[in-house]
């Protein structure tokens, strides 16, 4: 097919970036004008039917709503402001993204003034005499960085930024816009020549070397006792209907990671919950017991394996497959015996397809198989704490945990933050559907929870969207529900209220220092800001308003008082 030209009229240069971004089905932008982004701005009015522009109040939030967005819907999000304050403030999401293969597009600025960008640093990234390196500090936590001069330059650049972001093993991309950049227009006889965007995306996921899925396929299959982790890399793919088929094809339990938590239903006869540090024990044993084990779309972090412990994954006594979209991923933690390269959802069906031809496991070893998962289940346990019905007050983090589960639907979607309320989240929170959580991937920076939950909620807007949360992360963000309110995106945020920094004060022992709050009405804030807020101190008291709440369409707030009884050492891996 020939190649089409993207203008066939001049137009102004910030009008022929929004056309790319149209182009390659972009629609979100988070962000506040500043710098020379005012112009990019500016245009978007001419563009509300395509492109929504999200105004939040801090750079952080941007960073972060961006990196969900691209992580949910596979498409990446703009995350736009002044470039000083999208390295200072929106790093985390970059960060997020970088680590965690989030398709994402920085469009940002050097605030440089040109001729004037060599002289006084006030805010300045060129990386001239005195000034500070915006390309050095964006090239460490993105897989490229684009400075664009020229008007032809600037456009083509913005269209390779988002080809970067979703080749390959997604990312996120910086578009450093010099103050040359973005005046002037472009039309159909700039030069370098401005083509369709098309040309620039990629085609389909790339399909694995059939011969290495055939010869995985032989390993599963003749193996005693297989069983698959599964990260977060089947997220980023969608692979979660790829995933539980071939989990049933051969019936082989499902451990996931922390950062992959919710991408299989936990509810599933399959399912064995979170593995590794502070995961379910059953997983942790039954990974243990493994001869082959399938890891796919996971780097396998350090809490992943809990600290490569030997009881639980040992190349030398198991056999690993690896699956991963990236070769640098397969086999950095542990050798493995086979690697197969490839997109998740392309690769996963590939091995479905594969077994299916060479003849899957008889009815019998099935069976067998789902009856011992279900013995081992009933032997470790396997979400059914006898504290999720506790009436201790105040609340215990399983009976809020309980009530959450039993307040919100089986396909909301619940966004985690960080710190000792997401380790109990991970551990004991049974997800009952694919798709449904959300946690920092990567970094685990706190505040991650509300501006998560409202990129998920833009991304799914029929559905409720959850945000669960410690005293110590909410604050950190709280300015989102500003945000939720201005621009009608109605959430639930739920707070594990314990007045201190939870994980941090249990590490301390006897010698506590700077982890402790002082009591905080969240719930009065909520209210100040327009969001319905509620102080819970009672059981049942948050089953009860999170179902009257179900269809609200205001922001609502739940400020659980929370009890410090059960700390992270009660999550934490036991053999």
């Amino acid at each position: 097919m020939s190649a089409k030209l993207l203008l066939n009229s001049e137009v102004s240069i910030p009008e022929a970036i929004l056309r790319v971004l149209e182009e390659a089905g972009i629609d979100m932008v988070f962000g506040i004008p500043g710098g020379q982004t005012g112009s990019i701005f500016n245009a978007l009015y001419d563009h509300q039917s395509t492109i929504r522009t999200v105004l939040v109040r801090q750079e952080t939030l941007a960073g972060i709503m961006s990196e969900v967005y691209g992580r949910l819907t596979g498409k990446p999000a703009v995350a736009m402001g002044q470039g000083a304050f999208m390295v200072s403030n929106a790093m985390l999401g970059t960060l997020e993204a970088y680590c965690g293969s989030s398709p994402m597009l920085i469009m940002t600025d050097l605030s440089d003034g040109a001729p004037f960008s060599h002289h006084a640093p006030y805010q300045s990234g060129t990386g001239d005499y005195r000034t500070w390196n915006a390309q050095t500090v964006f090239s460490g936590v993105t897989k490229a960085t684009f400075i664009p001069h020229g008007p032809a330059e600037t456009v083509q650049c913005t269209q390779l930024a988002i080809k970067h972001a979703l080749t390959g093993e997604r990312g996120p991309v910086a578009l450093l816009y010099h103050s040359a950049a973005l005046g002037g227009r472009v039309g159909p006889d700039s030069v370098p020549k401005l083509y369709s965007t098309q040309s620039y995306l990629p085609t389909s996921p790339p399909s694995a070397d059939p011969t290495l899925v055939d010869t995985a396929a032989q390993t599963i299959l003749s193996a005693e006792s297989p069983v698959i982790i599964a990260g977060n890399g089947v997220r980023v793919s969608g692979a979660y209907a790829q995933l539980q088929e071939l989990a049933e094809l051969v019936a082989t339990p499902v451990a996931t990671t922390a950062a992959g938590k919710g991408i299989f239903p936990e509810n599933h006869p399959l399912a064995l919950g979170v593995c590794g540090s502070f995961g379910q024990r059953v997983a942790n044993r039954t990974l243990a017991q493994a001869d082959v084990v399938l890891i796919i779309g996971s780097k396998l972090a350090p809490n992943d394996t809990d600290g490569q412990n030997p009881q639980f994954l040992d190349p030398i006594r198991q056999n690993f497959i690896q699956l991963d979209i990236e070769p640098k991923n397969a086999g950095w933690t542990f050798p493995c015996d086979h690697v197969v390269i490839g997109d998740a959802a392309v690769a996963l069906s590939q091995l479905s397809d594969c077994i299916r031809d060479i003849g899957p496991p008889l009815d019998e070893i099935l069976n067998v198989r789902k009856a011992r998962l279900l013995n081992k289940r009933e032997e470790y346990g396997f979400f059914n704490d006898t504290e999720f019905t506790s009436d201790e007050i105040p609340l215990l983090p399983q009976r809020i945990i309980g009530e959450i589960r039993s307040g919100i639907d089986d396909d909301a979607i619940v966004t985690c933050d960080a710190g000792e309320n997401r380790l109990f989240m991970t551990h004991w929170f049974q997800t009952r559907k694919a798709g449904t959580l959300v946690s920092p991937a990567a970094t685990g920076g706190m505040g991650y929870a509300i501006p998560a939950a409202l990129a998920a909620k833009l991304a799914s807007p029929s559905r409720r969207v959850v945000a669960v949360s410690g005293d110590g992360g909410f604050p950190m963000s709280m300015n989102g529900l500003i945000t939720a309110c201005e621009e009608e995106i109605p959430i639930t945020v739920v707070i594990f209220n314990n007045s201190a920094l939870g994980w941090v004060r249990s590490g301390q022992g006897n010698k506590q220092i700077a982890s402790e709050f002082s009591d905080v009405n969240f719930a009065g804030i909520a209210q100040s800001m327009g969001c319905q807020g509620h102080r819970i101190e009672q059981p049942g008291e948050l089953e009860k308003v999170l179902k009257e709440t179900a269809d609200s369409n205001i922001t609502t707030v739940l400020d659980v008082v929370t009890s410090r009884k059960f700390t992270f050492r009660d999550v934490s891996s036991k053999f």
